[in-house]
């Protein structure tokens, strides 16, 4: 008897990827992704959202507990700030596309009914949803990706991304076979996390302004 692997063991979403169909060709076929092990545990697939024709696109880490309960990315606590520092450097949420790296909830719980504790996922598990990600950027075509830390910056730009010393900048690299303008800055949930939030959000609507002026 030959044992078959089951998809998630290959480590990439590429098969579930549809060759052609826009946003909801795209989000429909990635409700059923089994392309890694952390479709087991997530409540669901959450894709991307908002404006297929956005002129900028956000792309955070990965989902956190109110999202893959909702469906949609940016819908907790940091995706509100987030919105708020858009406004306030001067781009309108409401005309940009949100998504994240990896597309499913990878989580730590102790026991059942306790919190889910967010843990960051792999490069292994950032590079077997990157088809997803591949996908978005072809359909979207923006003209500026603003990159939400650490983990947004390694599933695109590699291993030895550093946020701390590229933040607020304008980067021009090649992207899933794509040249992409890059405005990295930090994960809006480290700004709610940061001692000093004021400074924080400071500086993360300080980033932005700068990705607002290299769009204008």
């Amino acid at each position: 008897m030959v044992r078959t692997s089951a998809p998630e063991d290959a480590y990439t979403a590429e098969p579930f990827v549809p060759g052609r169909g826009g946003l909801s060709a795209l989000r429909e076929a990635a409700a059923d992704c089994r392309g890694c092990p952390l479709h087991r545990d997530a409540t669901r697939t959450v894709f991307g959202d908002g404006n297929q024709d956005a002129r900028v696109m956000l792309v955070g880490e990965q989902p956190g507990d109110q999202e893959d309960r909702q469906g949609k990315p940016f819908v907790g606590p940091a995706g509100k700030l987030l919105d708020r520092a858009l406004e306030e450097a001067g781009i309108d949420p409401a005309e940009a596309y949100v998504t994240n790296a990896v597309k499913h909830f990878k989580f730590a719980q102790a026991e059942p009914r306790k919190r889910r504790i967010h843990k960051a996922p792999n490069l292994r598990e950032m590079t077997a949803c990157g088809p997803w990600l591949a996908a978005e950027l072809a359909v979207v075509e923006p003209e500026l990706v603003v990159v939400l830390g650490a983990t947004a910056g390694k599933a695109l730009l590699g291993s030895s991304f550093r946020v701390t010393q590229v933040r607020g900048t304008v980067l021009e690299e090649e992207i899933h076979g794509r040249p992409e303008r890059l405005v990295p800055t930090v994960h809006p949930s480290s700004v709610l996390r940061s001692d000093d939030r004021e400074a924080a959000y400071r500086g993360l609507v300080s980033d932005l302004k700068v990705a607002a002026d290299a769009l204008s």
